[in-house]
């Protein structure tokens, strides 16, 4: 995905173009600096996008021209696809990010007071200590931050078990048809049904579909991948990954993931590695990212009434934006890839969102996450994919709890008592985590905002 950056100020190229340096991983194919109205603007992009300088709602995007197409905030919620936006306008700077915060995009103020604005953290620290996240379904446009959209509880649908399956198919397949490149086209591929469902969705309309999967050796993900690659006749390449690969990747897995949560990084590691392999075949990829939220796909929603699963699944669907959806986006752009998200496509957001939760969680005999979803896979997945029991990521692809256990070998109790209360007034949970922080203070030094880093709901605590 593309990278944007700029300053609310004239005659700021210099500064701008060195907040594009640090987002240089974003894009090779184009560079551009702009400067409207006072305001300065800049953007890299990657060949899988066109230039990301013009009217058009995309990926990321910059306006150029004196009067650009301003769109009107009360239509930004129906966008379907992400974007992060900002323009030069008569009135100073705009910036609008899409509803969900799939396309990263944060501001601060530099030290003569004038707003500035980044695709990552790391461009803003160039020249700015004062960073927060732009919040997701949020524009702005000279007077302050506004919401024009959110998620939100929609009405009960009460059609049939098949007309929901239905309408969700539907959905996914046009989803997937608008993210479908060039005819070659790639997919992170775990095997599960998520992945494995976009996959198959995929398939009958690309010329060539690559599929990789990531691993240590054995790892459940490698087989089940390895079998709905066959089934699906894709390209597949499997990623086989040792622990020592594992630790050497950490440093910049953080460096481009800007967070220290645990289970988020633990969970980067192998997407990382897969984006570092895929780039090197296929300009964009797939990931079956939101499906668990949206469907309800964790194991903990099952002890939860069918009364409080709508609340729960609305409140971890807004919070993606600074936790999974940064591991997909980072793992992705890392290596100049595009990751599509089809499931967060705004259309399959609210239609998923009328769902009863019975229909999510299925009660009847044993207990089945996802029921709706796998129902809506039924014609193009073999059953015991469609029907295998949802694993965390890190766990399927066997990661497991090695990282944390060198964690624990290599950090002294001291040390960790010592060193776990941070100076924003967080503490830190585990030695896998004070792990990821000490590497994450080398490569940013010791921030005392770090509001805008997103940790894991319901991470585990010491």
């Amino acid at each position: 995905m593309a990278g944007i950056a700029g300053i609310a100020g004239p005659g700021q190229e210099k500064s701008v173009q060195f907040m594009l340096d640090k987002l240089s991983h974003r894009g090779q194919a184009g560079s551009k600096i702009i400067e409207r109205h006072g305001v300065t603007l800049g953007a890299v992009w990657p060949e899988a996008q066109t230039a990301p300088v013009s009217p058009m709602l995309a990926g990321m995007a910059v306006w150029d021209g004196d009067q650009p197409p301003l769109p009107d905030p009360a239509t930004l919620g129906t966008e379907r696809k992400p974007f992060a936006l900002a323009a030069a306008l008569p009135g100073g700077l705009f910036l609008a990010r899409d509803l969900l915060g799939v396309s990263p995009l944060y501001y601060g103020r530099t030290d003569d007071g004038h707003l500035c604005f980044a695709s990552e953290v790391k461009a803003l620290l160039a020249i700015s200590r004062d960073m927060q996240a732009v919040p997701p379904g949020t524009w702005y446009a000279g007077d302050g931050f506004r919401p024009y959209s959110s998620v939100e509880p929609q009405p009960t649908n009460d059609d049939s078990a098949a007309a929901l399956a239905a309408g969700v198919r539907l959905r996914l397949e046009q989803a997937v048809a608008d993210r479908l490149g060039n005819g070659v086209l790639g997919c992170w591929l775990s095997g599960g049904l998520d992945s494995s469902l976009m996959a198959a969705l995929a398939r009958p309309h690309v010329d060539e579909l690559h599929t990789f999967a990531a691993g240590l050796e054995g790892a459940p993900d490698l087989h089940f991948a390895r079998q709905v690659a066959d089934y699906l006749g894709t390209t597949h390449h499997e990623i086989v990954v040792t622990l020592d690969d594992l630790l050497a990747a950490l440093p910049a897995v953080i460096y481009h993931l800007e967070s220290f949560d645990a289970l988020l990084v633990r969970s980067s590691v192998t997407n990382y590695l897969a984006a570092r392999y895929a780039s090197g075949y296929v300009e964009s990829v797939l990931s079956g990212e939101g499906a668990d939220e949206l469907f309800g796909g964790y194991a903990y929603l099952k002890d939860l009434s069918a009364d409080d699963i709508p609340g729960e699944l609305l409140d971890i669907t807004r919070r993606l934006h600074n936790t999974a959806l940064q591991r997909v986006d980072r793992s992705a752009s890392a290596h100049e890839l595009v990751a599509h998200v089809p499931f967060l496509d705004t259309e399959v957001v609210r239609y998923a969102m009328t769902i009863p939760s019975e229909m999510k969680i299925r009660r009847n005999g044993s207990l089945v996450e996802k029921w709706v979803l796998r129902k809506a896979g039924e014609d193009v997945l073999p059953d015991d994919v469609l029907w295998r029991t949802k694993s965390k990521f890190w766990q399927g692809a066997g990661v497991g709890d090695l990282l944390a256990q060198h964690a624990e070998a290599s950090i002294a109790d001291d040390e960790f008592r010592r060193e776990r209360h941070l100076a924003n007034g967080w503490t830190l949970n585990t030695k896998e985590e004070l792990m990821y922080y000490r590497l994450f203070k080398e490569q940013f030094g010791e921030l005392g905002d770090l509001s805008w880093m997103g940790r894991t709901k319901g991470a585990p605590v010491s």
